[in-house]
């Protein structure tokens, strides 16, 4: 059964979820952080453009430098020949918020990677043309409209804040675009378009997947009371919990809270063995605290956008130890993944930051728009692109860390542009840093 427990009363003048107007969001240094990707639910559209600059490493971050025992990673030579096909690739640039050169750069080198060892597309080198938004909702329309007028054949759009309106012109023009996701209901029903992120798994599957995994039978979400935060954990949530046959209580915390000893307690005393913590890192900081404070020993899971350095600085060790974070990519620790995306770094690119996980997530965007539209012949135009990409088989998802997708639709029918069902995680080390990467929910799509 459900519960919903009243918010606590709010300390007067407290200012309200503080990255919930911010399109990017200072976050986990080794790849935690949902895309902007967007990637989160719709619910939490605050979300769906964070990935922009951390507030830290907090860790040794991989160079553009591998060992000669990764020669062979990038497979053997098999060079496409013939006319280029024009395939456009939008990202952010150095815009005021940050800097995006990087994801650049990654197209380019993986562009040359595949052409060299993958045989491009249909046979045919892959040419890219980059776009810059620099952050503008207007030059995000620019972008697209220049790169209809250009004759592309497909776009490809990076982690962004200005998602959407880089997509309408492309989208009107049924130009194919492949991205890492989005919140906006009209992308995700859009016939031309392929999400490689699950707008829900950060907010919804997550807890629900690791309480199956780990036998937990009850879920208190602790979430911000706000609005917009409030939605999924509210709307949403509740009836997915009761059909996965897990009870779920909401308690609603007024931000600015700094002593959640109280809230904390009665979780303890409900019963609840693992929560879920919906906030910015502040109120992850004294939400976890409070549960140490109760003597809490559930599991806990909380969105990436709770571990920042801060968090980091201000939780013990032992609480931070275990928990559980939706992560993008796979991006820090040693892995079939990182390395392949290391070796392509260092072989085609030039000064690639491999410590910025949009960098990684612009890598799996290019090279999964590859493997989905192996077999294609003839002449290559955005509808024969968009059929080929429909009929693909379900395939591992480059640099997904065993994730799988499938682009015909079918995994979430009311949204069809999705291509992924669930999504990774990590749990945390004793610094608050990322262990192993673990697939959840990743379940076969339909035929």
């Amino acid at each position: 059964m459900s519960h919903i427990r009243r918010p606590a009363a709010r300390r007067p003048g407290a200012q309200p979820f503080p990255f919930i107007i911010s399109t990017r969001l200072p976050t986990l240094p080794a790849g935690l952080r949902p895309a902007g990707v967007a990637v989160l639910a719709a619910s939490l559209a605050f979300l769906a453009a964070c990935g922009g600059g951390s507030d830290g490493t907090g860790g040794s971050a991989p160079t553009a430098s591998a060992p000669t025992a990764q020669a062979d990673i990038l497979g053997p030579v098999a060079r496409a020949t013939g006319a280029p096909v024009k395939i456009g690739v939008i990202t952010d640039g150095a815009s005021a918020v940050a800097d995006h050169t990087n994801d650049n750069k990654v197209a380019e080198a993986t562009a040359k990677y595949l052409n060299e060892h993958e045989s491009g597309m249909g046979g045919r080198p892959i040419e890219i043309t980059v776009c810059e938004t620099l952050g503008d909702l207007s030059k995000a329309t620019d972008c697209g409209n220049q790169l209809v007028e250009k004759g592309v054949s497909a776009v490809l759009i990076g982690v962004s804040g200005v998602v959407e309106s880089a997509w309408k012109p492309l989208s009107d023009a049924r130009i194919p675009v492949m991205l890492y996701g989005s919140s906006d209901p009209g992308l995700l029903t859009s016939p031309t378009t392929f999400s490689l992120g699950n707008p829900t798994f950060p907010v919804i599957d997550l807890p629900i997947q690791v309480a199956k995994d780990q036998g937990n039978k009850k879920v208190a979400s602790i979430v911000i009371d706000v609005p917009a935060a409030l939605h999924s954990a509210q709307d949403v949530a509740p009836p997915l919990f009761e059909k996965a046959g897990i009870g779920y209580e909401l308690v609603r915390v007024a931000p600015g809270t700094a002593d959640m000893t109280p809230q904390m307690q009665q979780i303890a005393d409900d019963g609840s063995d693992q929560v879920f913590i919906i906030g910015n890192d502040s109120f992850c900081i004294s939400a976890m605290n409070g549960l140490k404070a109760v003597g809490f020993t559930g599991t806990i899971t909380a969105i990436s956008q709770c571990i920042t350095d801060a968090t980091r600085k201000a939780v013990p060790a032992s609480t931070l130890k275990g928990v559980v974070v939706s992560a993008t990519v796979p991006i820090g620790p040693d892995s079939p993944s990182m390395r392949l995306y290391t070796k392509v770094a260092e072989t085609y690119g030039d000064g690639i930051d491999l410590s910025a996980q949009d960098g990684m997530i612009m890598f799996s965007l290019v090279a999964s728009f590859q493997v989905a539209t192996q077999g294609i012949s003839g002449d290559i135009t955005p509808a024969a692109i968009t059929s080929t990409i429909k009929a693909m088989k379900e395939t591992a998802l480059p640099a997904g860390a065993g994730l799988k997708f499938r682009c015909n639709g079918k995994a979430i029918p009311d949204q069809p542009a999705v291509c992924v069902l669930g999504g990774l995680t990590t749990a945390l080390d004793d610094k608050g840093q990322p262990t192993q990467y673990k697939v959840l929910g990743n379940t076969p799509i339909a035929d």
